[in-house]
């Protein structure tokens, strides 16, 4: 390998840092170019203070827009799901080939034609075995199966809890435009519902998750964020918070149970206050985690989704006080809601 070509590691999810995974990368390979995928994957980072470049891209795209030595990080919640994630990876990367350092079963997959060399040196690093491995035939884009599901845990599509798995495998389909469970899913119809909320949607590229989307809590990040600025709405679409979310947010506003666990996640981190407006159905993707300046409204007429697009309209274009329009917000649909979390005297 030459030394004028860096090695670069394209890590997944919160897991490798939660767990401790990229310190020990850095421990023993030295220097290394960390890029950092998935909305979770850049909240775990940002927490760990790590030198790292976060990408609004999926895996398989920020593998794809890379030149010289390259691998993929991966601690899956379960050895199987670590498996099939590298798999899906591997079959969507144009370069034919991909190094999957996989810690949830101690395995360095060398997919299709991979770096033998680089496979090798990152077995001798981790003390993992090598395995080789072939993709299957890539699903149609109007199929997908979700593998290492645990019953009884949720399963989201876009950051959307769509229902409950039953089974270790959930098959779900496009059909006519709506999707469809086909196997291993104890359907939320609201939940499926809500995948077209913001615009088009396609299967086969959604990002199809079992389980918590963090399971660490993560340290608490508490930047200051102005007083009075912009107000951001994140509905039903908290994977894209970091799209939507500038230095100018004072506040976020979040419709829906699932996006207010994920998005008040993201925001303790950044210090950002957030109302959310929930059902009262908090599916556990998340740990129930508020940033100070906080309140969670659940809706005791009507739906989330109706009452959080009425107060919606109310988000001024321009700059405007966060407690200031957080109390005319909550003062307009009283007779609507009741509290179930006010963090405003912290």
């Amino acid at each position: 390998m030459s030394p004028r070509v860096p090695l670069t590691m394209v890590v997944h999810g919160p897991e490798p840092f939660d767990r401790g995974d990229v310190r020990a990368v850095l421990s023993t390979l030295g220097q290394v170019r960390i890029l950092v995928a998935g909305v979770m994957g850049r909240t775990a980072a940002e927490e760990s203070g790590l030198p790292v470049e976060c990408c609004s891209a999926p895996p398989s795209a920020v593998l794809n827009a890379q030149e010289g030595p390259v691998f993929l990080l991966n601690h899956g919640k379960t050895p199987e799901s670590g498996r099939t994630f590298g798999e899906i990876v591997a079959g969507r990367v144009m370069r034919g080939d991909l190094v999957h350092v996989e810690c949830a079963s101690d395995t360095v997959y060398l997919w299709n034609n991979g770096d033998a060399d680089l496979a090798g040196r990152l077995s001798a690093v981790f003390g993992y075995h090598v395995e080789r491995a072939a993709p299957r035939v890539p699903e149609n884009g109007t199929t997908r199966t979700i593998k290492g599901c645990l019953p009884g845990e949720p399963v989201c599509v876009n950051g959307t809890v769509i229902g409950e798995a039953t089974a270790e495998t959930v098959v779900l389909e496009e059909q006519d435009g709506q999707v469809v469970p086909v196997a291993g899913l104890r359907p939320k119809p609201h939940g499926l519902e809500k995948l077209h909320r913001n615009g088009p949607f396609s299967l086969g590229d959604a990002w199809c998750k079992s389980g918590e989307i963090r399971r660490g809590q993560g340290a608490i990040d508490r930047r200051c964020c102005p007083e009075r600025g912009r107000v951001v709405l994140i509905d039903h679409c908290g994977h894209h918070f970091y799209d939507l979310v500038t230095p100018d947010t004072c506040g976020v506003l979040a419709i829906g149970d699932d996006t207010t666990a994920v998005a008040g996640h993201i925001a303790l981190h950044l210090g950002i206050p957030l109302l959310g407006i929930t059902d009262g159905d908090l599916d556990g993707v998340i740990g129930r985690t508020f940033p100070a300046g906080s309140v969670v409204l659940q809706v005791t007429e009507g739906r989330d989704d109706d009452l959080g697009l009425k107060i919606a309209m109310s988000i001024p274009d321009g700059p405007v006080s966060w407690h200031t329009w957080l109390s005319e917000a909550i003062a307009g649909v009283e007779d609507r809601t009741q509290v179930t979390i006010d963090l405003r005297g912290e």
